[in-house]
């Protein structure tokens, strides 16, 4: 089973979990033992680019209807708390290797941002924790999905190693879905 959790906004304005669970068009071949297939999201199709464009990015925030994909790897929370771990350094860092993503990051709550984006999420190693605005959280596990409907939320890694996802940014140019 494919585990897909979709975040959105509540009438209040407050990011939600909108639905978690198996996605509603998920099927079994009867024909075909052990072949399966779940439609996890969709939006219409971008261009397709005629060269490699990732050297020339300069943002890493996709404007409507661009993409961005990526992999992300998260520390585990103890790096954080370690007295070495400079934080200004990091941010400094993080503007240089993720120029218009890092300058969405809220300084006064680490972790935190949104961003004009609907965003595919798979968790490939490790267990990563999405804690939205609105408090509520979900604990995701490798082959869970997310889809991130440009909701206020961080990411969190509570283990004692990295864990990798995949992301697929879709600017949106909108505020999150009403939930």
């Amino acid at each position: 089973m494919v585990r897909r959790v979709v975040t959105g906004v509540s009438p209040s304005g407050k990011p939600v979990i909108v639905s978690d669970g198996e996605p509603p068009r998920t099927n079994q071949s009867v024909h075909t033992p052990r072949f399966a297939r779940s439609l996890v999201w969709n939006t219409a199709a971008p261009a397709v680019p005629s060269a490699d464009p990732t050297a020339s990015l300069k943002s890493f925030v996709p404007g409507p209807g661009e993409t961005v994909a990526l992999t992300v790897t998260f520390a585990p929370a103890s790096v954080y708390a370690d007295p070495s771990w400079d934080p200004a350094a990091a941010a400094a860092e993080q503007l240089e290797f993720s120029p218009g993503l890092a300058e969405l990051f809220e300084p006064d709550n680490p972790g935190m941002h949104t961003t004009p984006t609907v965003d595919y999420g798979v968790v490939l190693t490790g267990e990563l924790v999405l804690d939205l605005d609105g408090g509520e959280t979900a604990v995701l596990k490798p082959g869970d999905i997310i889809v991130q409907n440009a909701t206020r939320h961080a990411w969190r890694n509570n283990g004692t190693e990295p864990a990798t996802a995949f992301f697929v940014l879709i600017g949106a140019g909108g505020a999150g879905g009403t939930a």
